[in-house]
This record gives C-alpha cells, structure tokens and sequence, in this order.
C-alpha cells in the first residue's frame, strides 16, 4: 500500500513539473512588438484589452478616437504567434469567429496587410491604428510609438 501510495505520489508531481514547464513559454519575450501612432496618448494595455482590440470587442480609445486594428496576412507566421498569445486562439478559430460576425452583420476583420512595412505604413497613416510587427522591425519614433502589454 505504502509503494502504491508513493507511486501515486512521484506521477502527480511528474505531472505537476511538467505543467509548470509547459508555462516556461509565457516567460520568454514575444516575437512581436506592438506599434501606435505617435499621437495614442495609450500607455500601456493588458494582453485581455488587447484581445478585445484585434476582436473589435473594444472599438474606441479613450479620448473617443476610434480604434483600426491591423493584421498580417493569414500565412504569416508573426501572426500566428500573435494570435497564439494575445488572442489566445489559433488562426482558424479566429477565421471561424470573423465568419459568423459578417454572417450575422455585425462586423468586419481587421484589414490584413501582406507585410510588416505595410502594417507600419498603415499605423503611420491612420492616428488611431494598432498593429503589430516582428520585435526587431524598426519602428520611426518620429512617427509611431511601441505600446507597452502585460501579459495576464
């Protein structure tokens, strides 16, 4: 009995060592960076408000301006990651939830863009814009700005 109790024991703290590994992946910075227009008066936003950004579930900032979210085309793999971690779904469920909003007529997907300097390019434009790209693109500060997340 005592053995069975000890087995038991080493397989819920094997299982426990490997969930806790399994959260390694939140520790390491992420591949991409987020980028506002210079004028965001935003400092800093929480990965869930975010998330709610790119789902257009918030579409205003909060001096009123209103918010045009900008994704990289569906291959990339930046957005891939992005989609991962901040939306926490994967692209295709992503797809499938833009679906049933134009089905049901109650929204749009964020424009795709087939490159990082078109996202740039865009953000740059349009004083209300968010967007992402790859942690090491540079980004004008005379332009645009990176916004600071947490993630949650």
């Amino acid at each position: 009995m005592i053995k069975r109790f000890r087995l038991h024991i080493s397989f819920l703290l094997a299982i426990l060592l490997l969930a806790g590994y399994g959260g390694a992946d939140d520790a390491k910075p992420p591949s991409f960076q987020i980028v506002v227009h210079k004028e965001n008066q935003t400092a800093e936003l929480s990965r869930k408000e975010l998330s709610r950004i790119f789902l257009k579930k918030t579409t205003t900032w909060k001096d009123g301006q209103k918010i045009q979210p900008v994704d990289l085309q569906e291959a990339s793999d930046l957005r891939e990651d992005f989609s991962t971690i901040v939306l926490r779904k994967k692209i295709s469920r992503v797809k499938s939830y833009w679906q049933r909003k134009i089905f049901s007529g109650r929204g749009v997907p964020p424009p795709e863009k087939l490159s990082e300097a078109e996202v740039l390019r865009f953000v740059e434009e349009n004083p209300g814009a968010i967007g992402y790209v790859s942690a090491d693109a540079k980004v004008n500060p005379e332009i645009l700005r990176r916004l600071d997340w947490k993630r949650d």
